[in-house]
């Protein structure tokens, strides 16, 4: 009978750490169905961008939601109170973009500012104003609605746009400052601002040939939506076309293919298309 009363205790502080996993689950939920949605878009950017044959700003997409852990600390950091959380601690829910050039920020804070279904709250340019441990990047603030079962909610998402080069310099700063605590040795530090420095060195020599990849980048992407056409078209042609012509086609295909050549691959495209257009008019007349 001793034991009963400890055993109740121990059911109750169970049933309350329940409780309180249960009210995160729900706080958090709406943040995790935000990402999820905020990532389908950008990634949509990319798609519609590479189906039109034109360049991406946008070379790649991530997102999280803040660990419960992450988020206590911040709030026993910055004194934050529970009531207070959701409309102070403004990155539970973030977006990384990363873009191949320095030039493209600009460009995809741009689009960002013009869509109707994210408002910005506030930006943040340490492309302009570099932090002084070397960190550089474009911040935006946005608020985003998402419907849930009890209706819409808001909330705000961070998004934080940066290059290749920069990201890869911001993962290490990240890991140094986790293992250090935030009390970074000097020697170290040093180090990591000289590394910043050829970063930035790095962007600057990638926005001087620019042109010459972006062109070399959609020439590929022109090709590779050429080829997906025209076997496409090849498909097609099987269904309802004598075989043996098929595979006479299929191997000026492979022929033209081996070039390399988008003038050529375009014709033979053009080509296919006139084939597939004297079928369709033969069994129409049929």
């Amino acid at each position: 009978m001793r034991g009963k009363p400890g055993l109740l205790l121990l059911q109750a502080i169970k049933g309350a750490i329940f409780m309180e996993i249960q009210l995160w689950r729900s706080i958090l939920c709406p943040y995790e169905l935000a990402v999820k949605e905020l990532m389908v878009k950008f990634e949509h950017i990319i798609e519609e961008h590479k189906q039109n044959d034109l360049y991406s700003p946008i070379e790649q997409v991530s997102g999280r939601v803040k660990s419960l852990p992450s988020i206590l600390e911040k709030m026993q950091r910055k004194h934050i109170p529970m009531e207070r959380m959701e409309e102070e601690l403004e990155d539970i829910a973030g977006i990384r973009i990363i873009c191949q050039f320095e030039e493209d920020i600009d460009t995809v804070a741009a689009i960002i500012q013009k869509r109707t279904d994210m408002t910005i709250k506030s930006e943040k340019n340490y492309l302009k104003h570099i932090k002084q441990s070397g960190y550089r990047s474009y911040h935006l603030i946005i608020y985003y609605t998402v419907e849930t079962i009890n209706g819409p909610k808001k909330i705000q998402a961070e998004i934080q746009i940066r290059t290749m080069a920069m990201n890869f310099w911001a993962t290490i700063e990240h890991s140094l400052q986790y293992k250090y605590k935030g009390e970074m040795p000097l020697h170290v530090a040093e180090r990591l601002s000289n590394a910043a420095d050829a970063i930035i060195a790095l962007d600057q020599e990638m926005s001087s040939v620019r042109d010459e990849i972006m062109d070399a980048q959609n020439s590929s992407q022109m090709q590779s939506n050429l080829v997906k056409d025209i076997l496409l078209s090849i498909e097609n042609l099987y269904k309802i076309s004598n075989k043996r012509e098929v595979a006479k086609i299929q191997d000026e295909f492979l022929r033209v293919f081996r070039t390399k050549d988008l003038q050529q691959l375009a014709r033979f495209h053009r080509q296919l298309d006139i084939i597939a257009e004297g079928y369709r008019a033969q069994s129409v007349s049929f």
